[in-house]
């Protein structure tokens, strides 16, 4: 199968950009690394409001692994979550759903 084509042989020459800032940039790339799809896979389903079903592959572990070490260090870092931590929260409560949706296949 081309690169250029997506699952329905349509060919993808059109290119598409925006600016995000580094917060937004994090936010992106963890959500990526958690789906197991390409970065370019995840946003045009989400743009497309259609669901990402994570697939369990050693790259998924991985991510979750690394996340999970990163939100220990930062939950000992911090006496108490708040509003201000709203990028992590939202990275947990992302985390809590695919585990779930991954020990419900199990």
């Amino acid at each position: 199968m081309d690169k250029n084509l997506d699952c329905k042989g349509r060919w993808r020459n059109k290119t598409v950009a925006f600016r995000v800032s580094e917060e937004e940039g994090k936010l992106i790339d963890n959500c990526v690394a958690l789906s197991g799809l390409t970065k370019q896979d995840y946003i045009v389903r989400r743009l497309q409001c259609r669901d990402v079903v994570v697939q369990g592959n050693p790259r998924v572990y991985k991510a979750l692994r690394n996340q999970m070490a990163d939100i220990y260090e930062e939950l000992k870092r911090l006496e108490k979550c708040s509003a201000e931590n709203e990028e992590l929260l939202y990275t947990i409560q992302l985390i809590t759903e695919i585990m779930n949706g991954l020990k419900e296949k199990d």
